[in-house]
């Protein structure tokens, strides 16, 4: 092979260093993808325990030992008891519609708690169960010490037919920070001891949307990998074309080249 042929495959080859850049990026890309999708096939799996493990009846525990102020959800503490001290945000009392008990629909009545310790983040708390909201008492003021089990915040789908009222269709945290000047928890308790003259806010009031959440986490995986494969694929033809190219104009230039 003469020297220009041989100049022509190097610099055609896949493996020459101008390609470099190519080949570390579509290497980022795969393991990025890889690495999403192992962490939400995590969060499936972590989804799948904490509904096999009924932690309401466990023993509470200080809040902070749970979640902070800026921290998410932890997918193994469903339902885990914790004891919250902090300042009523009266100001901040929202109405969840669509709760039923005893085959009565009714609604959750829920006024955020500064915690104690922050900068004022407050966490949503359910003080109880009402069938009309016009018969709640009124929220409660000052300081207090409950405890409340603890729930992710909720992702039903239903829309908010009227935002500026206080009755929302789910406990969305992203809906609850409308009716407040402060942070919220990425979580939200349910006092297990409902307020003076409310009835008992229960988890079998909790709306059934586990299960979507659980396969959501599921198909991200199987998105995120898809994303990888077809990335690998990719830079895998992109390999073979140039692998072709370099070899036509390898030819090419043998042709081109008179024997000595």
């Amino acid at each position: 092979m003469g020297e220009r042929a041989a100049y022509a495959e190097r610099v055609s080859s896949p493996l020459a260093p101008r390609y470099w850049g190519l080949h570390l990026l579509a290497i980022v890309l795969v393991g990025i993808a890889v690495v999403l999708g192992i962490w939400q096939y995590d969060a499936w799996q972590a989804h799948r325990s904490a509904k096999a493990v009924d932690l309401t009846h466990a023993e509470p525990v200080p809040l902070d030992e749970v979640i902070g102020p800026d921290d998410p959800f932890p997918g193994t503490k469903i339902g885990q008891p914790v004891t919250v001290a902090g300042t009523w945000v009266p100001d901040g009392t929202v109405y969840v519609s669509g709760r039923v008990q005893d085959g009565e629909d009714g609604y959750w009545v829920v006024t955020p708690l500064a915690v104690d310790g922050t900068d004022d983040a407050a966490l949503p708390i359910v003080r109880g169960w009402v069938v009309d909201p016009a018969d709640a008492p009124a929220p409660p003021t000052g300081a207090t010490t409950l405890d409340a089990w603890l729930q992710p915040p909720e992702g039903t789908g239903e829309v908010d037919d009227d935002p500026t009222d206080d009755v929302l269709p789910q406990l969305r945290i992203a809906d609850v920070i409308q009716h407040v000047d402060q942070d919220l928890y990425g979580a939200y308790g349910v006092a297990t001891e409902p307020e003076s003259g409310l009835d008992p806010a229960s988890m079998e009031q909790l709306p059934d949307v586990g299960a979507f959440t659980g396969i959501r986490n599921l198909l991200y995986a199987i998105e995120w990998w898809f994303f990888g494969l077809f990335a690998a694929f990719i830079w895998w033809r992109w390999v073979t074309e140039t692998t072709a190219e370099g070899r036509t104009a390898t030819q090419a230039t043998e042709a081109a080249t008179p024997d000595p």
